[in-house]
């Protein structure tokens, strides 16, 4: 740690101590021991001094042991010997200077006039508000408990202009936080601005010296007191109730003197690291504190943003600023072409999401940027490109966790009345209504809601949140480049595990609310049918949360390993389908296949003719040899039905060891779109020369050559495709 900061900070509280001690003695010869001390309307003596030691002060010769502990608590006053390489010693010194300041506040309760003005809010003529009573503590103090405010910002010293004090007030207060102000001229700034301060508007002000600042670690510890059920004494639980519950930090807004180095190590006895905008020494490593202790030469546009990140607060959005409705009865709203006003990637154009895991520093929470032409800006019934690019920062966040979020944005977004989306990754089509545009819905509302619910949903990972909406063609060709390098990436980490390898397989209900009784079961040789999620990426889900879409599923009883059924998937499908599902086989399309929902990437269809598999992708928009062009099936197929014949799948699943086995697999494979056959081209040529294929790559048509059964069953018999030699299906 700082050599620096520890010989401040216990200088500092030397002198704070002197000062305390010389207004005490002068206080005992003017009012004898016997004189009554008190905060006003409290029935918790001084706070700090009875939460942390135990001890009642009622009178002022109570005050004589508290002051005696002070005096063992400061380390030696030697120079050279100040610091040790840990906190210990400034931990002491800044636990002396809480109870000293304590004193010293409480001292100015025995004079006449009352110092502070005891008010719940301040007025016109009176500014500062002292030490919270009982009332006020019970009436906020819950907030602490419940969540509705998480903590406070004690701010030391001021900004350099009213405006950059009013901004930051207004960054705090909307991160739900209390301002707590003393030992400076911010209230005042803040007064000049315009602002209401006082308990109603969580800016408060408690007094000007930075003694006055007691009053926030007063109020911290009466909520532990009350709220926690701690018993008076019992510091260690009183500090670290305050460390786990109350997310607050000091906020150091010009230069620091030893006093106030002494206040901060106080604080940080509280879990409550300090925050400065000026070169003071910093205390990176963590220990007492949740992160670092503390972080200096931090930007005041930064700032902020930065003390919520180190204190490690999780931001809750409790409203999203949208101008539509939002919940969950909207996910399964249908949006038809003559109610909607534009059309946003999909058969017709193409478009992505996409989550890339960023530097703290590279990520400014709530951004929101719209580059290329807005809902106003495109005529009306236009299909236009679009790129929904997130990036995410967090001190818990990982790689592995970017796809579980990025797959999140379907049912997030689908919850704005308004707006439908269907898909991920690189085939996701969405639409906006007419009504929704009306209202004043524009794309940077994507954002804002992805924002919000992110926070949300997934704070224990996340801490900050910027989103990036493109459509302008050439920028979202460019970056979709980027993201499928990122999505090849993904599906390489399953190499080398089988379905034999694990034992257990991971459920995906998240289409639910299109398609009620789909139940997609994930295996490390099948991944979910809309390609976005792997066994892996699930597995990473359930850690994030435990009671999700994403859920473990024992597997146990085989019943027939060639088509892929055991009888402890079958019973969790049967239940989490509402009874609607008895059992599937994962590597049968014939009897009793999985499910469909309606995010599907490919559909693969048995074609009766060739006894063969025709696969087709939803970028493909011709007409197939099932004579059916791939919407046509996707009305067929999705939904959450069992059709037989027909399956819903990933692409990728076309190169697994595991596609479609109990009927023959691979050499079945007779058509597929061109362009999906040459996106897979690599692993449909390592698949063959495992499976002994000659030119199988070849020999599998397109429609280049045929678009029809006939036309198909030419070419195979042309090719001597390997179906002609298998058993029939039928």
């Amino acid at each position: 740690m700082s050599k620096i900061i520890a010989s401040s900070a216990i200088r500092g509280a030397y002198k704070v101590f002197d000062r305390v001690s010389k207004k005490y003695e002068e206080a005992l010869q003017k009012f004898g021991p016997d004189k009554k001390v008190e905060l006003p309307n409290t029935g918790y003596y001084l706070p700090v001094i009875y939460g942390l030691l135990g001890h009642p002060v009622k009178t002022l010769g109570d005050m004589k042991p508290v002051l005696e502990k002070c005096k063992s608590l400061l380390p030696p006053h030697v120079e050279d010997k100040i610091w040790v390489p840990y906190l210990g010693h400034t931990l002491d010194a800044g636990a002396a200077t809480l109870f000293l300041f304590e004193i010293e506040e409480a001292l100015k309760y025995l004079e006449d006039p009352i110092p502070y003005f005891v008010a719940e809010d301040c007025d016109e003529d009176h500014l500062w508000l002292g030490a919270a009573d009982d009332i006020i503590l019970r009436k906020r103090g819950v907030e602490f408990v419940d969540g509705t405010a998480p903590g406070f910002a004690a701010i030391v010293g001021q900004a350099p202009d009213v405006e950059t004090a009013v901004k930051l007030a207004r960054q705090l207060i909307d991160k739900q936080l209390y301002v707590f102000m003393a030992g400076g001229k911010f209230a005042e700034q803040l007064k000049q601005g315009g602002m209401q301060l006082g308990w109603s508007t969580r800016l408060v002000p408690f007094g000007e010296p930075v003694s006055a600042h007691i009053f926030s670690l007063g109020f911290a510890t009466r909520a532990a007191l009350a709220f926690g059920g701690i018993k008076p004494g019992d510091y260690k639980n009183i500090l670290l109730y305050n460390k786990n519950r109350v997310f607050a930090f000091v906020l150091a807004l010009d230069e620091v003197d030893e006093e106030r180095y002494a206040a901060a190590a106080g604080a940080i006895n509280y879990g409550f690291p300090a925050i400065a905008h000026t070169n003071i020494p910093q205390i990176l490593p963590t220990g007492i504190c949740t992160y670092e202790h503390v972080v200096s030469n931090v930007p005041l546009d930064e700032i902020v943003d930065r003390a919520v990140e180190v204190r490690g607060l999780k931001v809750t959005v409790t409203k999203i600023d949208i101008p539509v409705s939002y919940g969950p009865a909207y996910e399964g709203e249908r949006i038809k072409k003559e109610n909607m006003r534009v059309e946003l990637g999909g058969p017709k154009s193409f478009g992505f999401e996409f989550c890339q895991m960023k530097d703290m520093d590279e990520v400014k929470d709530g951004h929101f940027e719209v580059i290329g032409p807005d809902l106003d800006e495109i005529p009306e019934g236009a299909t236009v490109p679009i790129a929904i690019w997130v990036e995410v920062a967090g001190r818990k966040m990982q790689e592995d966790f970017e796809p579980i979020l990025e797959r999140q944005f379907h049912h997030l977004l689908n919850q704005a009345e308004g707006v439908l989306h269907i898909g991920q990754r690189d085939i996701i089509w969405m639409r906006i209504t007419k009504k929704a545009f009306d209202s004043g819905f524009r794309l940077k509302h994507l954002g804002t809601i992805l924002h919000a619910k992110l926070h949300n949903d997934f704070g224990n990972i996340l801490d900050k949140i910027q989103v990036k909406i493109y459509t302008d063609p050439e920028k979202v060709k460019e970056l979709l480049e980027v993201a499928r390098k990122t999505y090849r990436k993904r599906e390489e980490r399953m190499a080398g595990m089988t379905d034999e390898s694990v034992d257990v397989f991971y459920s995906c209900t998240l289409c639910q609310s299109f398609a009620p009784t789909h139940v997609c079961v994930v295996t490390p040789e099948r991944p979910g049918l809309c390609g976005a999620y792997n066994w892996l990426d699930c597995r990473a889900a359930y850690e994030i949360n435990p009671t999700g879409p994403n859920q473990p599923i024992a597997k146990a009883d085989e019943i027939d390993p060639l088509k892929g059924q055991w009888g402890t998937v079958n019973q969790f499908v049967y239940e989490k389908s509402g009874n609607a599902i008895e059992r599937f086989n994962a590597y049968s399309i014939m009897e009793d296949p999985m499910t469909s929902c309606g995010c599907f990437e490919a559909i693969t269809v048995v074609l009766p003719m060739t006894q063969g598999f025709m696969v087709v992708d939803r970028d493909y928009n011709g007409m197939t040899p099932c004579g059916m062009a791939f919407s046509t099936l996707a009305g067929q197929v999705g939904g959450g039905a069992q059709t037989p014949g027909f399956v819903g799948m990933s692409r990728q699943y076309v190169l697994s060891k595991k596609f479609l086995l109990a009927e023959g697999g691979l050499k079945r494979l007779v058509w597929m779109p061109k362009a999906l056959k040459e996106f897979l081209k690599e692993g449909l040529e390592k698949r063959a020369q495992e499976l002994g294929l000659e030119d199988f790559y070849n020999k599998i048509a397109d429609e280049t050559v045929a678009t029809t059964e006939e036309e198909l069953m030419e070419f195979l018999q042309k090719v001597n495709h390997p179906v002609l030699s298998m058993e029939p299906l039928f």
